[in-house]
């Protein structure tokens, strides 16, 4: 099998399957006076967005606030953006998101905004520029209903919220 571009083999369950990355363009405005989000590592799957501030916002325990980044993105139809927490600025520090993931709309122009709560006991600062959250660029689906009087039956039914068991 011949690879070309991003293609690589991959295994599962000891068997090859063919995994293909996809770039694509998207437009992007930068307000802010950071440097366009990127990717850390080639295995990266979000890029960190930057907080676009003039001054440092202290956020008190159990305080929420938005937070602007500067950027405003044109995504191809098909595509949403997601905005998810940075890990070591919840373990660290704390400082998570709400409504995680958000999404960020394909025809939505406007800027990319971060709600961030502090959730830790103690006064966290965000700094500007700090990198205050991660965004995946992902395709999604539309779907058509399809109205039913009943559902198929499976094994697990209508279980849900612990039903297999604490452990």
């Amino acid at each position: 099998m011949q690879l070309q571009g991003t293609e690589k083999v991959l295994q599962l369950d000891n068997e090859p399957y063919l995994c293909q990355m996809h770039k694509i363009k998207v437009k992007i405005v930068n307000q802010s006076a950071f440097p366009l989000p990127e990717y850390a590592t080639t295995g990266s799957a979000g890029m960190d967005l930057r907080a676009n501030l003039q001054n440092i916002v202290l956020l008190k325990p159990l305080e929420r606030t938005l937070i602007p980044t500067g950027l405003f993105i044109e995504l191809p139809e098909g595509y949403e953006a997601q905005i998810r927490p940075r890990s070591g600025l919840a373990i660290k520090r704390g400082l998570t998101l709400l409504n995680t993931p958000g999404t960020i709309d394909a025809d939505y122009r406007g800027e990319i905004k971060v709600i961030m709560v502090n959730v830790s006991g103690e006064d966290q600062p965000i700094q500007p520029g700090e990198r205050i959250a991660q965004m995946i660029i992902a395709p999604y689906m539309q779907i058509q209903w399809e109205e039913a009087a009943i559902l198929s039956e499976t094994d697990r039914g209508d279980g849900g919220f612990g039903h297999t068991g604490k452990h």
